[in-house]
């Protein structure tokens, strides 16, 4: 199986209908054993096996996770934050990109067009908690001009629910 280099990672990957059937079944449940996804999708194991593999090894499948509900074993605030920088060079948007990511409360963040640059999840045990974060970050001086802090007061759809 050939690998694909990082920068080919951006391109689409041709699939047929067994691919997104397959895709599907483990969107749904990632957990299925080779026999279950076999018979989900209609071809024997081996096949369906080596499909996945190639799905794997292009970068379109990247990876199986179980979704926790961090609610259910501790205290925690959801907040969305609005971010925008005060400069747009490249580093700066690296500088910045490299800082959140090695903060486990930063439980997601993404880059957008438009009015903001970013769009950043944190989970922290309560408000106080959340504002000693967001303390944190001004105070690293990775560019953040300003914020805005939206607290998520219910969950109505996440992952592939």
């Amino acid at each position: 199986m050939a690998s694909i280099s990082p920068s080919d990672q951006s391109a689409p990957v041709p699939l047929d209908a067994v691919d997104e059937r397959i895709l599907a079944a483990v969107r749904r449940n990632g957990r299925l054993t080779k026999q279950a996804l076999a018979a989900e999708v209609g071809l024997s194991a081996t096949p369906v096996w080596v499909r996945l593999r190639r799905l794997e090894a292009a970068g379109v499948i990247t990876g199986y996770h179980a979704r926790i509900a961090p609610g259910r074993l501790r205290p925690m605030v959801r907040v969305l934050v609005e971010l925008t920088l005060a400069s747009h060079r490249h580093s700066d948007f690296l500088r910045f990109e490299t800082a959140i990511a090695g903060l486990p409360e930063v439980v997601g963040c993404q880059a957008v067009g438009g009015g903001v640059d970013y769009f950043m999840t944190t989970e922290t045990p309560d408000i106080d908690s959340y504002q000693r974060l967001m303390d944190r970050i001004l105070g690293m001086e990775i560019g953040v001009q300003r914020y805005f802090t939206y607290i998520v007061t219910r969950q109505v759809k996440a992952g592939t629910d």
